[in-house]
């Protein structure tokens, strides 16, 4: 074949391709709509981990960053901080998800003429973050004089907005009650993306008490399911 043949040939597939994918997308072409998709972002709240990381008691300071920066999450802290999220273009890509025959916890959209997938791998690709079999988080015991029972005594539920106010405006009494605290902030806050007024689980504090423990924990796998489930359902009812 000649190269107009060559490109004819290529333009014909690329069109049986899209053809193909067009068949198989969730919502038609024809019902796709102007709409907004509400996300809550909080990537810039990563300051308020370094600024906290940075008011700790001179004693603590170098021991407790340190200790932040080893943990699971401490490689967030060296991302860029400028970035942009737009709702928009997770909106227009939600559109274009596709019927799939592939494992229930991924996502596959059409782009143009390609088939395209959001799955662990990509997600582990982008985060770094631990997967694994989720344990049972009923069998955490409580600890005794912990972070939940000194910065917020008597609370049996403990708000994401109430972390948050500890992170940014308390004084910090013992070595690593900083880091315990920013990374449940973290974790919430900026990872999993949850309204301000959401209550804290409980054994999430009964697990940072061991901050090992809380280091091995599969969050990828935590975070992964939680992520996936919010974008295979938000555009349920519109």
């Amino acid at each position: 074949m000649d190269g107009a043949e060559i490109e004819a040939e290529a333009e014909a597939e690329a069109k049986r391709m899209r053809n193909r994918l067009t068949d198989s997308l969730k919502t038609t072409e024809r019902d796709w709509y102007e709409s907004k998709l509400t996300r809550h972002n909080h990537f810039d709240a990563i300051g308020h981990i370094d600024d906290a990381l940075n008011c700790v008691p001179i004693e603590f300071v170098d021991e407790d960053r340190l200790r932040f920066m080893a943990s699971c999450f401490g490689h967030f802290l060296t991302m860029h901080r400028k970035m942009k999220f737009s709702g928009d273009i997770i909106y227009r890509l939600l559109l274009r998800e596709l019927h799939h025959n592939s494992p229930t916890d991924e996502i596959q959209f059409m782009l143009g003429n390609q088939l395209v997938r959001f799955s662990k791998v990509e997600f582990f690709l982008i985060t770094r973050l631990r997967f694994g079999v989720v344990p049972d988080t009923t069998k955490y015991a409580a600890v005794e004089n912990g972070i939940h029972e000194r910065y917020f005594p008597g609370a049996d539920e403990v708000l994401l907005e109430e972390i948050r106010g500890v992170v940014t405006g308390v004084e910090f009494g013992k070595v690593h009650d900083v880091v315990k605290l920013c990374l449940i902030y973290m974790l919430n806050w900026i990872l999993m993306g949850v309204h301000e007024r959401f209550k804290i689980s409980v054994w999430q504090f009964r697990l940072v008490e061991d901050l090992d423990a809380f280091d091995a924990f599969p969050w990828g796998a935590h975070v992964y399911r939680h992520s996936i489930y919010l974008f295979k359902h938000a555009l349920d009812g519109r």
